[in-house]
């Protein structure tokens, strides 16, 4: 079997840059909080940056304006200041905020071999339920940029450790690809260039992982269909991705297709079973409604379910109160779910303007709904050990179901890559 992940052409800026002024979080995070990303194009100025290269999301909605803006800082930056890598993987070393060490490596995925819809039994899988309607926001840039810049984390299932740990052992031999601080406590990041023989090893060790055998020693169950790659953070981005290749596959006819760049994603490969990875919940905040209303419709609903699933416990917050719903009989399993569906279903009976932000963080979750018109939804989140799991036996989980670690966390754009 073919793996679905492969050295690339990887696009950096010299080692001698601001490292710290280049590097700069995914576009995904600190929406409904302007001023983080109004102090980075601060902090950033006029030196260059991946931060001129994305819209971020909590400027969707002026998407027209700076959209040209984006795709000519690329242009320049192709043309004066990346250096391409050929035929690359990079180590990985992310020192986070609390001083935990996460390793990842960074390549290509092919396209091919990725299907986001519930129940697809592809070797790379959504672990959240995919929103169509969010998916032409990202295709809006990219079906026009010449190249990418990646914040998607693929997971494996690597419980004996035999992909990435075993390069973290002789990474001080390795030639570093990048080396420096990352901006508003974003921690420390760290790149190192895989040799060829480090490439064939990653290669060999992930085929190694779904085997039928190795399939059924994870999962107790023999014929089930071998999933490599859980799509950790990013998965719209990358349906995005998907999306554009099959845009193009339709117009250039599938044999020229196949060695079409666009065919391939830049992403990071992490390992489920790193030590600092942590599962947070995503929470939910609900502003333009009447809290009162919205949490008596809410009491009303789960005290008529009629579900098997544990009892779930649910913590709300607005304007200063808190108080706890609990659900006897769920239906969902997760708590997400239970809260996901209610809240579904109640914004479409509710004025326009109501609508849901999903934050990563108890304290700005609670700190947003601190307003007359807000609720927080709080919950406890689901155990990453259940995760490839549960996408193979129930498919994709609800919408942002989790998050690993805080929004300062996440990966910061960094390594580029061109698509056409």
């Amino acid at each position: 079997m073919n793996i679905p992940f492969q050295s690339a052409d990887i696009l950096l800026p010299p080692l001698s840059s601001d490292g710290t002024r280049w590097s700069c979080v995914a576009c995904d995070q600190y929406t409904s909080q302007p001023e983080y990303w109004e102090a980075a194009d601060e902090l950033v100025g006029d030196v260059p940056s991946t931060l001129r290269l994305i819209l971020p999301e909590v400027y969707l909605a002026e998407t027209d304006t700076r959209k040209p803006a984006v795709l000519t800082a690329m242009d320049a930056y192709l043309k004066s200041l990346l250096i391409c890598h050929p035929d690359s993987m990079i180590l990985v070393e992310r020192t986070l905020g609390d001083g935990k060490t996460r390793f990842g490596i960074v390549g290509a995925v092919d396209l091919m071999a990725y299907d986001y819809r519930k129940g697809a039994d592809a070797l790379i899988r959504a672990t959240e339920a995919t929103v169509a309607e969010r998916i032409p926001a990202r295709t809006t840039i990219r079906r026009d940029a010449p190249m990418e810049l990646p914040h998607v984390m693929m997971l494996i299932d690597d419980r004996k450790k035999t992909v990435v740990e075993p390069l973290t052992e002789k990474r001080e031999a390795m030639e570093v690809a990048y080396d420096h601080e990352l901006m508003q406590g974003g921690g420390h990041l760290k790149g190192y260039f895989l040799t060829a023989k480090d490439v064939q090893a990653v290669e060999d060790s992930l085929a190694t992982l779904i085997t039928p055998e190795a399939m059924a020693e994870r999962y107790g169950k023999e014929g089930l269909a071998p999933l490599l790659f859980a799509v950790g953070d990013g998965n719209h981005s990358l349906a995005a991705a998907k999306t554009c290749f099959e845009e193009i596959r339709a117009a250039i006819g599938d044999e020229a297709a196949m060695d079409h760049p666009a065919r391939y994603a830049l992403c990071e490969v992490v390992n489920l079973y790193d030590e600092s990875l942590q599962f947070e919940p995503i929470y939910r905040v609900v502003f333009g409604v009447d809290p009162e209303t919205l949490l008596t419709a809410f009491s009303d609903y789960v005290q008529n379910l009629h579900g098997d699933a544990a009892p779930q416990h649910i913590v709300w917050a607005s304007d200063g109160r808190r108080g706890a719903i609990t659900v006897p009989s769920p239906v969902a399993a997760l708590t997400v779910g239970t809260v996901q569906d209610f809240l579904d279903e109640y914004l479409q009976s509710v004025p326009s303007e109501a609508y849901i932000d999903y934050i990563h963080g108890r304290d700005p979750a609670i700190s947003l709904a601190n307003r007359p018109d807000a609720v927080a939804f709080l919950f406890d989140g689901m155990a990453k050990e259940e995760l490839f799991s549960t996408v193979i036996t129930d498919g994709a989980l609800p919408r942002k179901t989790f998050s690993m670690g805080h929004a300062e966390d996440k990966r910061f754009y960094t390594e580029a890559r061109r698509i056409r």
